[in-house]
């Protein structure tokens, strides 16, 4: 395992891109920057702020475990993905990040199916739940990472069915945690209102990572 140097957390009110836009005296623009990450929301968030940067292809199981609590999970599934980064790398600065919904306690990733993306549109619909995103940013000559997280509630409106089966066969759910994305058109028409960060809810609280970047850079 590799050291967290420092862990970093607090639920923000506010973090939208337009916001916090990092000038070039932010960043070190010498130092290669790595997603480690699959996402194509977490690349086009990336991309949207100008930065160069390199996608880190990581294949990582991301094991939930039920003896953790739902921010010790996201926190560590951050750091293994870091630390995978880390075995392919010598240099550089990585970001590697995960997002989870947590509802009533219980802790849902990704849905397994369609049917099971149904029933956790249901369980969330007219409800409040929980997101969380762990976060790691390290440096590959040092193996050291600093960790972070944000958390956001989102409330949604009461679903029909048929607005849910309709959602789930576009196909749109199925690689987002909670079975929606905020950032789609339909799934967007699902929330009534969020506290927090929005951008914690598409997987990416781009301006708190940025802020642990700049103590890096």
């Amino acid at each position: 395992m590799f050291p967290v140097l420092k862990e970093l957390g607090v639920v923000s009110k506010l973090c939208s891109v337009k916001t916090f836009l990092p000038t070039p005296s932010m960043l070190n623009n010498k130092i290669d920057l790595y997603l480690a990450s699959n996402s194509p929301r977490r690349k086009k968030m990336l991309h949207s702020l100008g930065i160069n940067f390199k996608q880190l292809a990581i294949e990582h199981e991301e094991i939930i475990s039920a003896n953790e609590t739902p921010l010790k999970n996201v926190k560590r599934l951050a750091k293994e993905k870091c630390e995978k980064a880390f075995q392919k790398l010598n240099k550089g600065i990585i970001i590697s990040a995960d997002t989870i919904v947590v509802f009533e306690g219980k802790i849902i990733g990704k849905p397994t199916s369609k049917k099971n993306a149904i029933q956790i549109l249901k369980q969330l619909s007219g409800k409040t739940h929980i997101v969380y995103t762990g976060y790691a940013v390290g440096d590959a000559s040092t193996k050291i990472a600093r960790l972070g997280y944000e958390k956001t509630s989102v409330t949604f409106y009461q679903l029909s069915k048929k607005q849910i089966e309709e959602y789930v066969d576009s196909g749109s759910p199925m690689d987002k945690a909670g079975a929606y994305g905020i950032q789609d058109d339909y799934g967007s028409l699902f929330v009534k209102k969020i506290n927090g960060c929005y951008n914690n809810v598409v997987g990416f609280p781009i301006a708190k990572i940025f802020r642990t970047l700049e103590m890096i850079t």
